[in-house]
């Protein structure tokens, strides 16, 4: 596999979203402060709570003498407004607002304890096994930790979940009226130096050092036109020395992998991988693959050497439903290193055939 570069922080992952394969890491899963990282789940749930309809973007919350109060990146928010909430999500994103990012976590929890509850109940839904949090916004505090693998995870199901809501983290400048004009630029450097990048957060403080989660997307050859055909990474770097830093080191590694790693589309989507023998079903076999299809990161220049394999349950029996996991498509390379595993689902139902029917494959399968 190719060597990654050199890499000035403490810990770091590099995620081939597209493909869902870790390129390169560096203590991924050893407990840091996320700092204002952490607005990634206040994100989330407040996402979550839009798109269940609980609150609106043109609701407005009110703000309160401990929002006002926070110390840190604000907004510059106080409690003589109403807010409406399509404004606190700018501010708390753009602005990485303290004040704004509480006052959308009481807005939506109730209260902010409240909040960090839901916090902590998502992060384990979503397997974030090694996350504790203990506030909305990431200031410093005992037990409040995360890991680089577990920040993937995060900001990978935040896009996949909310694809309607991503777009503000590419928002470069934003202020709420009447606030200070110098407050209005997105400290996520590579929004101004790479346009290929779109989002999402920065973090900073003493303990944790300079940390940036960012993601960007880049057309690839042989993927398609339009979205299908481009290609997304996401790095995670963590514990850079300055704010100049974690931006040459997360576009050094985002640089990296987009070079070091090929990209090549297995199956179309829908496409089967496999067809296997079925049994006690109205058809005699059922369409193995993924709806998306299959799309594997490769060292640059090795795709000619692929190869992949089935590998299933057998004898398979109906019923079987369309999205139920049956099997794996195992992909190596010439050598035989695994490159990648990946689930096969059911495309199309296969229900179960008559009582003559399901009673002579009894008898075919006793037989052999």
């Amino acid at each position: 596999m190719p060597q990654p570069p050199e890499v000035a922080a403490k810990a770091y992952l590099l995620l081939d979203v597209t493909t869902g394969q870790v390129l390169a890491s560096k203590n991924p899963d050893q407990p840091v402060e996320p700092a204002s990282l952490t607005k990634l789940m206040t994100a989330y749930l407040v996402f979550d709570a839009l798109k269940a309809g609980k609150i609106s973007l043109t609701q407005t919350f009110g703000v309160s003498e401990r929002a006002w109060k926070m110390p840190g990146s604000r907004m510059f928010i106080d409690p003589k407004m109403q807010v409406p909430v399509e404004d606190l999500i700018k501010g708390m994103i753009v602005q990485s607002g303290n004040d704004a990012t509480v006052a959308l976590a009481e807005g939506v929890g109730g209260s902010l304890e409240r909040f960090v509850q839901l916090m902590n109940q998502q992060a384990k839904a979503l397997g974030m096994a090694n996350t504790s949090y203990k506030n909305p916004e990431g200031l410093t505090e005992a037990g409040h930790t995360t890991t680089a693998r577990d920040l993937a995870t995060l900001a990978t199901r935040l896009m996949n979940d909310f694809p309607q809501y991503v777009p503000y983290y590419s928002i470069q400048r934003y202020r709420y009226p009447g606030t200070p004009a110098a407050n209005d630029t997105n400290r996520n450097l590579l929004l101004f130096r790479d346009p290929t990048v779109d989002g999402l957060k920065t973090g900073h403080t003493d303990a944790a050092g300079y940390c940036l989660v960012a993601t960007a997307k880049r057309p690839v050859q042989g993927l398609g036109d339009g979205p299908a055909g481009q290609r997304r990474l996401l790095s995670v770097l963590l514990g850079a020395t300055s704010e100049n830093a974690r931006a040459a080191e997360s576009q050094k590694l985002l640089n990296w992998g987009y070079t070091a790693f090929d990209t090549v589309r297995l199956l179309a989507p829908g496409q089967a991988a496999a067809e296997p023998r079925i049994w006690k079903g109205k058809s005699n076999t059922v369409k193995l693959g993924r709806p998306e299809g299959v799309v594997v990161s490769v060292p640059a220049g090795e795709g000619v050497r692929l190869k992949s394999e089935v590998v299933r349950p057998d004898p398979l029996v109906a019923p079987l439903q369309r999205g139920q996991s049956v099997g794996t498509l195992r992909v190596t390379m010439g050598a035989g290193g695994v490159v990648a595993e990946v689930p096969l689902a059911v495309l199309e139902t296969v229900e179960e055939s008559g009582v003559f029917g399901r009673a002579w494959d009894a008898i075919r399968l006793w037989i052999q």
